[in-house]
């Protein structure tokens, strides 16, 4: 088992009863009255969560900042970043999924940050967020686990960027995480979830075999539930039993303690990254596009664990080589019978030059060994896209 520490200092609150407990909340971490409150599209008005939060604020005057989108633009979040300026804000509360979630902790780092902070994204030499102002979450979309965790994705369009950031400053102080919201999502939003989740554990599980057997036991009972909760989500988002177990599943997936004494990958994850940046493809989809063919190309590399992964998972039988090969195989038609298209050529019409693009900017920015056993070379991701599209 490798060493490891980890603290997860987010408090959550699960479930449909704890709306009146907000204002305490906040008043436990700023002494101001009044607070941010950030959010995407407007669906929060359509579907009450707005209302339910808001209405045992009345103490407070509230800033409202809207319109922060699916992939946060990093030209959306520095509006909000002036708007807490001018109006001295010093607690903001983020209702939504992932992306909102992610756009706020940018906000509040940026917010107390005297130079450009897209330097820091670009982890510049001696340019980091040292300060934050708080922030709390209410949890309208299952996905991401950006509600118990210190990470966000930050993209910037005019660039074709998109980039990470994080660090103990980014933990919410709170997350209010209520399963009814589920009910009123798109299809295509559940559907994404169930995959960011999916594979959020798989870019910590399938590796090599490791002798923590806690963790490896932790990750394939998400997966297994994923499995069998998804097409039943999908098919009754109002279903209570379906919803809760895909919320906090998607948390547990990513709150920090499945990479405990863990090796871990997330090459998936930056490549995939890169065909949002370029074509605006949603996240999960890249992931649902890269994931099988980066296991492919590293089919040696993975083999123990992908057998492991086929025998513990899908419950597969025979010779090793045939569980490992059909694992992957099994995880593709599980993106697909979410209705997700896994190939790049689904989604863009033009295809060309990106495998050479997105090495190129592998090669520039001098990420050269990536996974797990640093395997994955500039080489391999040419060849990965290249096999996608």
């Amino acid at each position: 088992m490798l060493d490891f520490d980890v603290v997860n200092p987010t408090r959550i609150l699960f479930g449909t009863s704890h709306y009146p407990m907000v204002p305490n909340l906040i008043k436990q971490h700023t002494a101001k009255k009044k607070i941010m409150i950030a959010y995407g599209g407007g669906s929060i008005f359509k579907n009450g969560i707005f209302e339910k939060v808001t209405n045992p604020l009345s103490d407070f005057e509230i800033v409202q900042f809207g319109g922060i989108e699916a992939n946060p633009q990093f030209s959306t979040l520095m509006k909000a970043v002036e708007l807490c300026k001018k109006e001295d804000i010093d607690f903001v509360l983020a209702i939504g999924g992932g992306s909102v979630i992610d756009g706020v902790k940018f906000i509040c780092g940026a917010t107390k940050y005297a130079g450009d902070p897209w330097d820091v994204l670009l982890r510049k030499e001696n340019c980091v967020f040292k300060e934050a102002i708080s922030f709390g979450t209410v949890l309208t979309l299952p996905a991401t686990g950006s509600e118990a965790n210190s990470g966000a994705v930050i993209s910037r369009d005019e660039l074709q960027e998109k980039r990470t950031m994080g660090g103990p400053l980014f933990f919410p102080k709170f997350s209010l995480c209520d399963p009814t919201a589920v009910a009123s999502l798109p299809k295509r939003q559940i559907a994404n979830g169930i995959v960011d989740a999916f594979m959020h554990t798989l870019e910590q599980y399938l590796t090599f075999p490791t002798d923590n057997l806690l963790q490896e036991r932790e990750a394939e009972a998400i997966l297994s539930t994923l499995l069998e909760i998804g097409p039943k989500v999908l098919e009754d988002p109002s279903n209570y039993k379906w919803a809760s177990n895909l919320m906090w599943t998607a948390t547990h997936a990513l709150n920090g303690n499945l990479r405990c004494g863990v090796p871990t990958d997330w090459a998936t994850h930056m490549i995939g990254h890169e065909l949002t940046a370029l074509f605006g493809i949603d996240h999960a989809r890249t992931l649902a596009i890269i994931a099988p063919r980066l296991y492919k190309n590293q089919f040696d590399n993975k083999f123990e664990k992908l057998v492991q992964y086929g025998k513990q998972v899908f419950l597969l039988s025979g010779e090793k080589n045939d569980i490992a090969t059909l694992a992957i195989e099994k995880t593709e038609q599980f993106f697909q019978s979410l209705g997700i298209e896994t190939t790049i050529s689904a989604y863009t019409k033009d295809c060309t030059g990106v495998s050479s693009s997105i090495q190129a900017r592998f090669i520039e920015r001098g990420w050269l060994k990536m996974g797990e056993k640093q395997a994955i070379e500039p080489k391999d991701v040419f060849d990965i896209v290249q096999a996608s599209i």
